[in-house]
């Protein structure tokens, strides 16, 4: 079997996963352990330090392989979370419109978390499915969480999941540096090196090789 073959694969058994968990779901509407109240976030900078910042700083792109465009903060920033989405849409489940949250100006938050989307520093993927506070089970399987931990490694550092706060929130993804960190831009340059060459970056990933899963087994 071709390694495209095996990547395909792969995606076809995560895809009949998300499609069962999402049925789920959409009969049984998630549930929060416990509604997390909600308040304004009044600081200038988010919780990972970025600054708030209004549309000017931001750009709307197209999350690469979908029809889903998301408003995030311009240059490395965008790069590195375009990627996570294009990863998730690859390797776990194609993202439709309405999918991906990213930059909002509105203040209101559930965790401090939810604030760095004030600085186009984060993304929500299907929040709706993967809510702030859901029960435990109820959010992504395991073998997502394979995927989502492979990113994480991957990404080195730079990116932190929901799924690892308190209270939870797995639809999350936020730049975990900086601004100024010199793994941001590493990272950055390093994605759209492997956008120019055929065959590499998102969409010729398989995260179940065992190599792959030894170094991400830390991310689990």
């Amino acid at each position: 079997m071709s390694d495209t073959a095996h990547i395909f694969t792969r995606r076809q058994a995560l895809g009949i996963t998300a499609g069962i968990t999402a049925g789920a779901l959409l009969v049984g509407v998630p549930t929060a352990a416990a509604a997390p109240e909600r308040s304004a976030w009044h600081g200038r900078r988010t919780q990972n330090h970025w600054p708030v910042i209004d549309d000017s700083h931001t750009d709307t792109f197209r999350i690469e392989g979908t029809g889903v465009d998301v408003p995030l903060l311009k240059g490395d920033v965008a790069t590195v979370l375009l990627y996570v989405a294009r990863r998730f849409a690859y390797e776990i489940d194609m993202l439709r419109p309405g999918d991906v949250q990213g930059h909002t100006a509105h203040r209101t938050v559930g965790a401090d978390i939810e604030s760095n989307h004030l600085s186009g520093t984060a993304i929500a993927i299907r929040p709706l499915f993967y809510p702030l506070g859901a029960q435990s089970g109820t959010g992504l399987s395991d073998l997502e969480k394979v995927v989502v931990a492979d990113i994480l490694a991957d990404c080195q550092g730079v990116i932190r999941w929901g799924g690892h706060a308190k209270p939870v929130k797995e639809s999350h993804f936020q730049i975990d540096v900086h601004p100024g960190d010199p793994g941001l831009a590493s990272l950055a340059r390093r994605i759209r090196g492997e956008e120019a060459g055929p065959g590499s970056g998102a969409g010729s990933i398989d995260p179940f090789l065992p190599s792959r899963r030894k170094k991400a087994a830390a991310y689990l």
